[in-house]
């Protein structure tokens, strides 16, 4: 069932002090299916890569090697051909650049952020995720972060940077949404991991290093 299907279901509400949330507008049945959307993008975490196909996230396959590896990138896995194939048209987008910074891995939020950045830039259509709250409607809550907070996103932000300039030469420069800014999209992703612990990763400091000399 497509998501505006859905959408009379449940609505949006504000709650001073604590952010929007969504609510039923009916009574619920247990079990009820509420709402239903593809995500704008999604990428495996570092600890599953090996064990996870990237298209299914099927985890069933008891050894890696059972999986079959992109030849190029060396990083994604699928179960199968046909996984593989379903998702090239979006993994191609990063391929190449992880093919370029291997053996390093970009941390999960700037993967993430990459992900959503390649949607952006590719279909200027509404994705079925954004029906209810777009991606500029989310909140970064940069105000609210510590100063150690903040730095971290900074550098994030940096590799970031990093992973968008490569390959540049045989792909267009990938740019923010209108309005949106590389800071704020990590600060949006970043609720969902832990930005010191993802930047503190050694195979890193020369990424940043060589990132900040070439960034004004």
């Amino acid at each position: 069932m497509l998501a505006h299907d859905m959408a009379l279901k449940i609505e949006r509400f504000a709650c001073p002090g604590k952010g929007n949330g969504l609510r039923a507008v009916h009574k619920v049945r247990a079990g009820e299916l509420l709402f239903k959307a593809s995500p704008l993008a999604c990428c495996i975490s570092k600890k599953r890569l090996a064990t996870a196909c990237h298209n299914c996230f099927n985890t069933t396959v008891s050894r890696a090697e059972g999986l079959l590896r992109c030849s190029q990138c060396k990083m994604a896995r699928y179960c199968n051909a046909r996984c593989q194939k379903q998702a090239w048209s979006e993994h191609k987008r990063e391929c190449s650049r992880l093919k370029s910074l291997t053996p390093r891995i970009p941390p999960d939020s700037v993967r993430l952020a990459a992900g959503i950045l390649f949607t952006e830039q590719l279909d200027t259509t509404q994705n079925a995720s954004e029906e209810l709250y777009s991606l500029e409607e989310h909140q970064s809550h940069l105000a609210d972060m510590s100063e150690e907070k903040q730095e971290g996103l900074k550098q994030l932000c940096l590799v970031l940077q990093f992973l968008l300039q490569e390959d540049r030469g045989r792909s267009p420069e990938t740019s923010p949404p209108p309005g949106l800014d590389l800071l704020n999209l990590l600060a949006k992703v970043g609720h969902t991991f832990t930005l010191l612990s993802s930047l503190c990763e050694g195979q890193w400091n020369r990424c940043v290093c060589v990132c900040s000399r070439e960034t004004p």
